[in-house]
């Protein structure tokens, strides 16, 4: 069956379509016919495979608090470079000899390349809606409103689009400078890799390796699935979920009447800071401030004092100011941004992929 298709292929193009757009619309019907006959459907399936099990870890995450909405943006930006990477590793170096072959009989490689990305970003768009509904549907709360649309699911599946389509056209690339299948499979780990070590946001980089985070899918990826996920605006829970588990956790410390009532102050309660500032103000009180009490108690009954609740909203309020990041400002010139970086990636590696194959006949093979 891949024969014949070649074959008919390969006469059409001596014969009758010698133009460029000409070209674009068979070679496209070709793809659309190994989609179907070679099995290149399988793609849709372990697409939805890897978003079911990331949708099991994220979904009582992502969009809740602060930590988790970040390592469940740079999940599913993982999920779309891990979906646009497999797409087309192996579909130019698996037939290189049938395009050079096609190539010295009036094949334009552009007519090539442009067919193959018209068929990437539908295979591209499949898996981000698959991916999307999937994740709903397992749990992950996806918020209504978006920026640019009246539904956020528009508006990141955009995002998620876009990041699918350009780790696919990288892969194109890398396929297109293979010789052999192996040569890409073996090349393709290392640029996964590569995508999620340097997207410079989960893991704090050094300094001199911060320029490569510009080179990567994964950052721009990251960076706009968390800027419309509002990551500055969500909680950070880590150090209350940390005060919960230390709660019977003993204390034993020497303090002065001054500190404990600086504590105190914590609670937010207006009367209670009258209080305290009146005893501070009091001269008679002066020489008892900076006396020393030993304390014996737990983290749990210091925080009832100063008020669990309150105490809690001040520390992850101000845990999140702290980690504020303008990268992840949720604004429509920040999402435009991204989204530009994403399309100058699918525009450059689509490019570089054309440029090299222009040098297919060179092969000694």
């Amino acid at each position: 069956m891949a024969e014949n298709n070649t074959n008919t292929v390969r006469e059409a193009i001596q014969v009758r379509y010698r133009g460029r757009g000409s070209q674009i619309w068979v070679y496209f019907g070709k793809m659309l016919r190994t989609f179907i006959y070679q099995n290149d459907w399988k793609m849709l399936p372990m697409a939805a495979l890897v978003a079911g099990l990331v949708g099991l870890v994220i979904r009582l995450k992502l969009f809740i608090n602060m930590e988790g909405t970040l390592m469940g943006a740079f999940a599913l930006a993982c999920v779309c470079i891990w979906n646009g990477g497999f797409n087309s590793i192996q579909v130019i170096c698996r037939e290189r000899d049938v395009i050079k072959r096609e190539h010295r009989s009036g094949m334009h490689i552009s007519s090539y390349i442009i067919s193959h990305m018209m068929y990437q970003a539908l295979i591209c768009l499949l898996q981000t809606i698959i991916t999307i509904y999937i994740t709903s549907v397992i749990g992950v709360q996806y918020p209504e409103s978006g920026i640019f649309t009246k539904w956020m699911v528009v508006d990141i599946g955009i995002s998620m689009f876009l990041i699918t389509y350009a780790s696919d056209m990288l892969s194109l690339w890398i396929s297109a400078l293979s010789r052999t299948s192996t040569t890409a499979m073996t090349i393709m780990p290392f640029v996964l890799i590569f995508q999620l070590v340097f997207s410079g946001s989960v893991i704090t980089l050094p300094e001199w390796a911060e320029p490569f985070s510009m080179a990567t899918i994964s950052s721009p990826g990251l960076n706009v699935i968390a800027s419309q996920a509002d990551v500055n605006n969500r909680p950070f829970v880590t150090i209350s979920n940390m005060l919960d588990q230390m709660h019977d956790a003993k204390i034993q410390h020497t303090v002065t009447l001054g500190e404990v009532l600086e504590v105190l102050r914590l609670s937010g309660d207006p009367q209670i800071e009258s209080v305290i500032d009146s005893v501070k103000a009091d001269p008679e009180m002066q020489e008892y401030l900076g006396e020393s009490v030993t304390i014996d108690t737990t983290v749990g009954q210091v925080m009832e004092i100063v008020g669990e609740k309150e105490l809690k909203e001040y520390v992850e309020k101000s845990a999140s100011e702290v980690s504020y990041k303008t990268e992840y400002e949720n604004t429509k010139d920040n999402i435009i941004e991204y989204w530009g970086r994403l399309a100058a990636f699918i525009f450059v590696y689509a490019l570089l992929a054309m440029i090299t194959l222009e040098f297919i006949d060179k092969d000694k093979r």
